[in-house]
């Protein structure tokens, strides 16, 4: 868990930089998660924090629905979580942030449109799509439930770059937005880009 002490927060900071350096220029997410990574900032940090973010991430005008290499948003991640800290609780708290927001986004768009219409209203089959969803999104990774109850579910990741306070922000997110109840979402890192959340709902 991130909390909000030099130590920790250096340890996270270093955690994003391997994930980077992890990441190939074909490992691309669409540019709707550096906008909404902006908005976050901005709100919280005003212009010169989003301009340091741009300047990191060496991105200056972004189009939400282009492709971006995934280094660059953990540039900006790591930038944005840097000066966010204070704010929300440390790393972790930003990176939650960063999730819940994507979340908003992602569902504004055509994609997430999709996905809520396939889903017709239950979570279950939310989850099954999620996975299809994702790579709409983002050009890495595998992402799948496996079933524990009727309301009940492990989310597997595999190969993806944001942390797990990240996703725990997305999955709560898209729960709750498909009108899910008292979610509960706890994730673990099994590896560096893998990782599982255990999911309930009423």
């Amino acid at each position: 868990m991130y909390v909000g002490t030099e130590a920790s927060s250096s340890g996270a900071a270093w955690e994003l930089e391997l994930r980077r350096l992890a990441a190939s220029e074909e490992d691309q997410a669409r540019g709707m998660f550096f906008q909404g990574t902006l908005d976050v900032v901005g709100f919280l940090g005003g212009e010169g924090a989003v301009a340091r973010c741009k300047g990191v991430a060496g991105i200056w005008e972004i189009n939400p629905v282009h492709m971006y290499p995934i280094s660059r948003y953990l540039r900006m991640t790591s930038t944005a979580a840097r000066l966010l800290a204070p704010q929300l609780d440390g790393f972790e708290g930003v990176l939650k942030r960063m999730g819940t927001q994507a979340t908003v986004d992602f569902l504004s768009s055509m994609f997430g449109r999709d996905l809520m219409q396939t889903a017709g209203g239950s979570p279950r089959k939310l989850l099954q799509s999620l996975g299809d969803s994702y790579r709409a999104a983002v050009s890495y990774g595998e992402r799948y439930p496996l079933w524990t109850g009727d309301k009940s579910a492990r989310f597997i990741m595999r190969r993806d770059f944001m942390p797990a306070a990240y996703h725990e922000g997305v999955l709560r997110g898209v729960l709750e937005a498909i009108g899910a109840q008292d979610v509960q979402v706890y994730g673990r890192q099994v590896a560096l880009l893998d990782s599982e959340y255990e999911l309930s709902w009423k």
